[in-house]
């Protein structure tokens, strides 16, 4: 690639940051790192009667926490700037204007009204109505009005939109690197208001004319903005500009695989679809984040890369650097990608695992109040026995309670598999051989206690499921010995005597 690589991520601050706007700006991110290029992060603002409060700074942190920070943006001044649209809206009218002069574009003083008429008209012709090639020339526009009749409407300040001229009677080849060739035929297109009577640029303006001065290479972006390729090409051809080069991701789909996923189906299955949580203050609603339902940033970034994407190989365990190393917008699929949010938490455990003990000990202490005074070293050993059996750090406290305080709630099926006729006194014996063992370790206590039930021929369930009970409460659990080296030997003797006082 000859020019350096530019892309762009330009979310609108309409609402929370959507997981597949994440998965957007992931894949434009990987192939900026990918080819040593630049990351922007523009913020298409322009319809601020949809603009939400905290939308723009829930974007920006969502990025952040992801691990894919932009290197250009708000604040991140590369000499692009202003990156929101908002500040640049002083652009676009002279764009406007030069494709009139080109003769691209014309004025429009149809009004709502007079439109509105011409759509039941059609309606009731069983027709529908496009303003385009076949009747623009019929309508309220400076193609079919003199040049002094506009320039009396314009003088007398009459509102009016000024609309793209679609091309008639032409075939468009447009290459997409992930659809191929898409072929498109001009005279279904209608022509798009380009400039509005409010004075700001429609989407479609603004967001060609900000590609072009930010010397964006390449536009990628949702499956959604496809049907708006032909028109961006266009704008480009009329402007004798350059064009970047296109992909088009597939969607996300719902976990059914039918359908887009959307935020009402996290609310509904009880899953997030948003990177953090958003308490939407107008619908009373508070969506879930996977940030805040205890994902690792880097799982949720490896279980997004494969929404659409795969390497060619079996590999499913991916760093970032990794991911930047291997991907190709090539091996992006055209097909949907069904939402799996048990592929996700797969994802999370095996991240739990790469994890450091001492990493995942921090996160465990300050997340859980009754560790508040137990030294750090101790929880990390713990972590280690039982960090295999967790998805999530919130996982990690059912799993290892009994390891901080004695079980004060017995599960009921395992008292009634565990305790039998005979067990008091097999718990009495053990307290025995566990005061006897001065060497109080693992390799210890296992050796004793097992040469015992093998010299007495006692089947082993008879003993060590009591003793597990005892000592956690419950049947499940990393190694005994291990718990009773941990607890020490006091707490093992207290715990079995109290299920030895329950008999």
């Amino acid at each position: 690639m000859s020019k350096k690589v530019r892309v762009r991520f330009a979310p609108s601050p309409t609402g929370p940051l959507h997981i597949g706007g994440v998965r957007t700006a992931l894949f434009n991110y990987l192939f900026a790192k990918k080819h040593g290029g630049d990351f922007v992060l523009r913020i298409e603002d322009t319809d601020q009667n949809r603009f939400v409060e905290g939308a723009e700074e829930y974007i920006t942190e969502a990025l952040e926490w992801c691990g894919i920070p932009f290197d250009e943006g708000v604040g991140k001044d590369g000499g692009f700037g202003p990156y929101r649209q908002s500040e640049r809206k002083h652009l676009y009218k002279q764009y406007a204007d030069e494709l009139i002069e080109k003769g691209h574009a014309y004025y429009a003083f149809d009004t709502a009204d007079s439109l509105d008429a011409h759509r039941k008209d059609h309606e009731a012709k069983g027709k529908t109505f496009i303003y385009n090639w076949h009747n623009r020339l019929k309508l309220t526009n400076s193609l079919a009005l003199s040049a002094e009749e506009v320039a009396a409407k314009l003088d007398a300040g009459e509102p009016y939109v000024i609309r793209f001229k679609s091309p008639q009677d032409e075939i468009l080849h447009l290459q997409d690197i992930v659809r191929g060739d898409v072929k498109i035929d001009t005279n279904i297109l209608d022509d798009k208001i380009l400039f509005k009577s409010d004075g700001m640029p429609t989407y479609h303006l603004a967001n060609i004319v900000d590609d072009h001065l930010m010397e964006i290479t390449h536009v990628i972006r949702g499956e959604e903005w496809l049907p708006s390729l032909a028109l961006h090409y266009l704008l480009y051809r009329s402007f004798e500009w350059e064009a970047p080069q296109f992909a088009h991701l597939p969607l996300i789909l719902k976990p059914t695989g039918k359908g887009k996923l959307s935020k009402r189906d996290g609310a509904k299955f009880g899953f997030p679809v948003f990177p953090k949580e958003w308490n939407d203050t107008k619908e009373g609603q508070l969506y879930m984040g996977f940030k805040d339902e205890g994902y690792f940033p880097d799982a949720l970034i490896n279980f997004l890369a494969f929404l659409g994407w795969n390497p060619g190989t079996e590999q499913e365990i991916f760093s970032l650097d990794a991911l930047i190393e291997t991907f190709e917008l090539e091996r992006i699929n055209k097909a949907g990608a069904r939402f799996d949010i048990k592929k996700a938490d797969w994802f999370n455990q095996q991240y739990m695992q790469l994890k450091s003990n001492e990493s995942i000990a921090i996160a465990f202490k300050e997340n859980q109040a009754e560790l508040a005074d137990i030294d750090i070293n101790y929880i990390e050993m713990v972590v280690d026995l039982i960090k295999e059996r967790a998805s999530f750090t919130k996982d990690l406290w059912s799993l290892s309670h009994f390891f901080f305080v004695a079980p004060t709630e017995y599960d009921e099926k395992a008292r009634k598999k565990a305790l039998k006729e005979g067990t008091g006194d097999i718990l009495n014996k053990l307290v025995e051989i566990i005061e006897a063992t001065e060497d109080y370790s693992v390799e210890t206590l296992q050796t004793n206690i097992k040469g015992w039930i093998t010299d007495n021929e006692i089947g082993f369930g008879k003993v060590m499921q009591p003793l597990r009970f005892a000592l956690a409460g419950a049947l499940s659990g990393p190694d005994l010995f291990q718990i009773m080296f941990m607890i020490g030997k006091q707490e093992t003797i207290k715990r079995i005597q109290k299920v030895i006082d329950m008999l």
